[in-house]
């Protein structure tokens, strides 16, 4: 099995999925003929520890304390043998293995139960809508997360299902805390992490390690790993670079760092990685490396080759999935919020459609960092060619698309290319909740399987979405909601509290917009974050624009992303985060739209200026689109059944022809001209989504006209025709 490079995600980011960044790596080495293996650390120590021999070893070691233990440490170890007994069977469940468990897990009086699972008062009310499995794998959850706050009290303070030592990697401007921890002696999960470790790279005996932070919950495990390899093989190279490098790294100058790596990579890993590969092999010298710092002289040097450049997305190959335990990941249900539960939940290949964002403006946004500045669009069909290879190779056709904001126009290409290769797949995504969005294109994404959307409404106001340059409205927001929800994609919103100058006024008016909107039944899942000034996007850049200061200007040694900052005109946003996540949990459960705001919070707060009817008023204003001659025009749906017939009136008589429409779950019948009924028949052929050939609205009316009919936008803009979206004729 042996390796020239060893690419590592270090615990812990997610349990249901490898994060992707190690095998879009592996893909690009593939297409260089450069041999790597790669591991997801995190999902093997979880397997290690939640094992009868795992919890064995756990159990034998906090019943070796003498200190005072709580309460609830105190029942879980009274259980030890109930947990001995079921963590094997309720791994495997987890891992979909033995699904017929959910019937003993949900009737309560299997798994022992400890704290965590006072939040459990009413399961029917969290889970009544849906099945068995998923209230099950919720008290599974549960189960874990009882074992975890075993864990963490009695012998890893650092621990953490999807993040390790977070507090010690976020926002650390300085080296020194990471630093002494990583003097103490191996905690408890450092022992596990580093006893697979060796076993890796044993097997693997690769010259270069490459490890990938892509968050701060990665970061301490990330240093055990090379602080490790340094002892233990001093001759082999480590490098790091991923998501926390790229934001929080940029402007790293101490020297301390590269006792534990030998190399710190920025952004797009591809050319820099190669360069790394050849230097580390003496093919380059060290002023050849691209975007990297290192120790040169003692000194921490950023060298950046730029006579090297970076690889288009064409050439970087089709991320690869092999050596990953792919069948062995477990799907959790941590929380009910049904967007979050499919992060966790199931199995999902990772890809992207495009480098970048194509919007790149919202002012709270990293946007001066070139994995969001250089925007570059995959071709659909290369897209569709790799979702094929990765479906192949991990047996999986569940895709999630990590875009920053999947470009509208791209969607389209990819749902029509989908379709048009008949592929059988579920897929989601990250959105700007633009006006591109109509109900023939959401119809179209559906129609591909598409089923849930992400996007970030921020600040449900107008001002602030204008100071934010998102680009769009709140009523635009709730008709392009309207569009997703009728077409069956769920539909999730980002919703932010805390930009600089948002008044309390501004906080309870936004609350009140979502309230409407899930009354409406156009929002489905969202989620509150507080508003963070991070250090390259255009608020941290220039806070005085925005009416902010920052606390400090004294640029650390370590991170630098997040900037502490004071908002002198805006309201106490620490206060509201409490009242709007409770607030927000009763209404995706579609409850409490009747309370009023202020009673979901413990201090006074203004009442809304919004009209109560401000979100149905906006889904009543007509959707005027404006369809250019250039517009596209797809049949998805089958080949009509025809009859002429002759209709007769007050001794007149014409040809007509009737025109029968199968869907899945009905049938339609319209009936129109004998001549524009054949014309049609013959039309929705030609415009058939298996075609490869699009076709224009322009194209449509030569046709329409060729054939000597009258009157074009008649027929196609009114009644009949115009009801024929429902079994897939779509102007896109």
């Amino acid at each position: 099995m042996s390796a020239s490079v060893f690419l590592i995600t270090p615990p812990f980011t997610q349990l249901n999925t490898p994060y992707p960044a190690t095998a879009y790596l592996k893909g690009f080495l593939n297409t260089k003929n450069i041999s790597s293996f790669q591991a997801d650390l995190g999902i093997e120590v979880t397997l290690a520890l939640f094992s009868q021999k795992g919890l064995q070893q756990l159990f034998e070691q906090v019943n070796q304390q003498t200190g005072t233990l709580s309460d609830n440490i105190r029942r879980i170890l009274a259980l030890q043998d109930d947990y001995l007994q079921t963590i094997d069977d309720v791994v495997l469940f987890l891992q979909g293995k033995n699904p017929t468990l959910a019937h003993l897990i949900s009737k309560r009086d299997f798994l022992p139960e400890a704290s965590r699972f006072a939040q459990l008062d009413d399961l029917n009310w969290a889970f009544g809508s849906m099945g068995i499995q998923d209230k099950a794998k919720h008290i599974a959850t549960m189960y874990l997360e009882d074992l975890s706050d075993l864990i963490t009290e009695c012998v890893d303070a650092h621990f953490g299902f999807s993040r390790y030592a977070e507090r010690l990697g976020r926002s650390a401007n300085s080296f020194d805390e990471l630093y002494s921890a990583l003097q103490q002696e191996h905690t408890y999960i450092d022992r596990i992490l580093l006893s697979l470790l060796s076993e890796r790279m044993q097997t693997v005996q690769p010259s270069l390690v490459a490890i990938s932070v892509p968050f701060p919950g990665n970061l301490y495990a990330s240093l055990r790993c090379g602080q490790w390899i340094k002892q233990h093989y001093p001759g082999v190279k480590v490098a790091m670079g991923g998501g926390f490098a790229n934001t929080e790294l940029r402007s790293l100058s101490d020297a301390r760092v590269f006792e534990f790596y030998d190399f710190v990579t920025l952004d797009d890993g591809e050319a820099p990685f190669e360069n790394l590969i050849q230097h580390v092999k003496g093919e380059k010298t060290v002023e050849e490396l691209k975007r990297t710092f290192t120790l040169v002289n003692g000194h921490v040097t950023y060298i950046n080759n730029k006579a090297c450049s970076d690889y288009k997305q064409g050439q970087v190959g089709t991320p690869d999935y092999s050596d990953f335990l792919l069948d062995q990941y477990i799907s959790a249900i941590e929380v009910v919020n049904p967007m979050h539960s499919m992060w966790s939940d199931g199995r999902w290949n990772k890809l992207t459609m495009a480098h970048g964002c194509y919007w790149g403006k919202c002012t709270f946004c990293d946007i001066s960092l070139d994995y969001i500045k250089v925007y570059e669009p995959i071709a659909a069909s290369l897209l569709c060619d790799r979702m094929e290879e990765i479906i192949r190779q991990t047996g999986q056709t569940g895709f999630h698309f990590v875009d920053e904001a999947a470009p509208p126009a791209l969607m389209r290409a990819l749902a029509l290319e989908i379709i048009r290769r008949k592929m059988t797949v579920s897929w989601w995504t990250n959105v700007r909740f633009e006006k591109s969005f109509t109900r023939d294109l959401c119809l179209l994404l559906k129609a591909s399987g598409c089923i849930a959307i992400s996007g970030g409404l921020e600040v449900a106001s107008d001002r602030l979405l204008e100071l934010i340059q998102k680009g769009i409205t709140v009523a635009q927001v709730a008709r392009v909601n309207r569009n997703f929800t009728e077409a069956g994609i769920m539909v999730h919103a980002y919703l932010m509290y805390g930009f600089p100058t948002q008044t309390e006024q501004e906080t309870i008016d936004s609350l009140e917009m979502v309230r409407q909107m899930f009354q409406a039944g156009i929002l489905q899942s969202a989620f509150w974050h507080q508003f963070a000034m991070t250090a390259h996007s255009p608020v941290g850049l220039n806070p005085e624009k925005f009416g902010v200061k920052k606390e400090s200007d004294l640029i650390g040694t370590f991170a630098n992303n997040d900037i502490v900052h004071v908002d002198p005109t805006g309201a106490d946003h620490d206060s509201f985060g409490y009242g709007l996540k409770k607030s927000l949990l009763n209404y995706m459960h579609g409850a409490c739209f009747d309370y009023p705001l202020q009673k979901w919070f413990e201090f006074k707060v203004p009442k809304t200026k919004v009209a109560p009817d401000f979100i149905t008023n906006a889904l009543l204003e007509p959707e005027i689109i404006n369809f250019k001659p250039t517009t596209k025009v797809v049949w998805l749906g089958k080949k009509p059944q025809v009859v002429n017939f002759t209709k007769s009136k007050k001794g007149n008589t014409w040809e007509m022809s009737t025109l029968t429409f199968q869907g899945k779950k009905d049938s339609m019948e319209i009936s129109v001209n004998q001549p524009q009924g054949i014309w049609l028949a013959d039309m929705l052929q030609q415009l058939s989504s298996a075609n490869m050939k699009v076709h224009t609205l322009q194209e449509v009316k030569d046709s329409y006209e060729a054939a000597g009919l009258e009157d074009f936008e008649l027929f196609w803009d009114n009644k009949p025709v115009n009801t024929l979206h429902k079994y897939g004729l779509l102007k896109l």
